[in-house]
């Protein structure tokens, strides 16, 4: 019973780190022909027109207008 129980619980955890673990990089091309590679996928806000994403290089959130992007597509990991 306790082996049942340690194996499904073992299932679980490896289950839930392979779903968490899908988060696939971005990469944001703005208008100035730059390329940023974002960590996950970026977050419009509709409100304030800026585009909150994580830089893959730097791990920090940054923002950019959303004017100034020209696409936003996702990345063959």
């Amino acid at each position: 019973m306790q082996n049942k129980i340690l194996l499904a619980s073992i299932f679980a955890a490896a289950t839930l780190m392979t779903v968490a673990g899908c988060s696939s990089n971005q990469a944001v091309k703005t208008s100035d022909g730059k390329t940023i590679v974002t960590d996950g996928k970026p977050q419009v806000d509709d409100d304030t027109g800026l585009v909150s994403y994580k830089n893959a290089e730097t791990g920090k959130t940054e923002q950019i207008n959303r004017d100034q992007v020209k696409s936003m597509g996702e990345l063959d990991n």
